[in-house]
């Protein structure tokens, strides 16, 4: 830390992202070095463990057993090939998220990236040919919100993986209500041809790693999913920074 940082944080010493305590001067825990919450929010970011459905990334609620495909999945498959998501989208990291989100806290993704980042390294297993795409807002939405913060993240996990970044291709062409709050069924007629992909051959033959922050049923990443296939990408697999459980 140079002596300049030293001395913001003295002036203005930085508080937990979450919490809004003060940071202890020693920082997080280990493993959490790269997070702007303390020791006891840090605790709180729970990692998504098995068992979970191998093809949507979701936990379920029953800590025992193997992995398996959920019966959403087998049901009906979606147009991406897997998803992942490294916490559960509850406790600090569902403040986290919001806080970034909604209340203009885009430094977030300075923490907050990085965590995807790594889990990005050790999930995608494969490299070369690989364009890495945020979900988008529609132009009024970012206007209104002033950012988009898939982006932010997808800023880190491209610079990390040392893959192609494309956030201009993939539009979102329909004002959606938000999706928190909508049921089901409800959230998947929402988002129905609420993309295009403007320029298709962006993504033809290459694999496209697709950001968001959030997964709850998981029907934006899958309507993306389904504009991205039809332009004959090789396959689609989406990370998010956290994930809710299956019932």
């Amino acid at each position: 830390m140079s002596i300049f940082s030293r001395l913001i944080d003295i002036i203005y010493p930085p508080r937990c992202a979450a919490c809004g305590e003060f940071l202890c001067k020693d920082g997080p825990e280990p493993e959490n070095k790269d997070l702007c919450f303390c020791r006891m929010c840090a605790a709180d970011f729970h990692e998504i463990t098995s068992p979970m459905c191998p093809i949507c990334g979701a936990p379920f609620m029953s800590r025992t057993g193997e992995d398996h495909i959920c019966e959403e999945c087998l049901r009906n498959r979606p147009f991406y090939e897997a998803s992942a998501a490294p916490y559960l989208y509850e406790g600090a990291i569902m403040t986290a998220v919001h806080q970034f989100k909604y209340r203009e806290k885009t430094f977030l993704s300075n923490s907050l990236g990085p965590v995807l980042s790594e889990f990005a390294k050790t999930w995608v297993k494969e490299s070369g040919n690989i364009v890495t795409m945020p979900v988008p807002l529609h132009p009024k939405r970012l206007r209104e919100r002033g950012y988009n913060q898939s982006l932010l993240l997808a800023r880190h996990v491209a610079a990390k993986l040392d893959t192609e970044l494309d956030f201009l291709s993939l539009r979102r062409v329909k004002y959606t209500l938000s999706q928190t709050g909508l049921g089901k069924e409800e959230r998947r007629k929402n988002v129905r041809r609420a993309f295009r992909l403007v320029t298709p051959n962006a993504v033809k033959g290459k694999t496209v790693l697709l950001i968001d922050d959030v997964a709850t049923t998981g029907n934006t990443l899958n309507e993306c999913s389904r504009v991205l296939v039809r332009s004959d990408c090789k396959k689609v697999l989406c990370l998010t920074l956290a994930r809710t459980p299956k019932g």
